[in-house]
């Protein structure tokens, strides 16, 4: 049996935006359903009622939120963790999140021997970069 961990994303009506915009930093394939397609009421018409973003490297999922979601914003924290020991890609998708973000840690090598880093992104997530050194990995000591 398969088992995935797959983050479901909340948005301020602006779900469609965010996930083309993860799509053009991490790949993948986005699909979106607004509210319309399945005939809900009381949101609006084009939100969107489910988003996912498959394929690349991880799955991402999504929608706006339902009225009074935004009285608990910034009451919970959630970090994405991107780790691996992939350094230009992991940088490469760090610099794309910052340059329209804001970066709380730059990515430097750390005191257990791994360049780690992190940011908010421009819809407000927070994420953390974990770059495994691979030189260590694979002559330990």
């Amino acid at each position: 049996m398969a088992i995935a961990l797959v983050p479901y994303l909340n948005f301020a009506g602006n779900t469609a935006e965010a996930m083309r915009y993860y799509q053009g930093i991490f790949g993948g394939r986005v699909e979106i359903a607004t509210f319309a397609d399945f005939g809900v009421e009381g949101m609006p018409a084009d939100g969107t009622m489910h988003a996912s973003l498959e394929g690349g490297h991880f799955n991402l999922m999504a929608s706006d939120a339902m009225g009074g979601a935004e009285a608990t914003w910034g009451t919970t924290r959630v970090y994405l963790s991107l780790a691996g020991d992939e350094l230009g890609l992991l940088t490469g998708w760090f610099d794309r999140l910052a340059a329209d973000g804001t970066v709380s840690q730059p990515l430097a090598k750390q005191v257990w021997g791994d360049v780690y880093g992190m940011l908010t992104d421009k819809f407000g997530l927070e994420w953390m970069f974990n770059i495994s050194d691979t030189e260590r990995a694979a002559h330990p000591d």
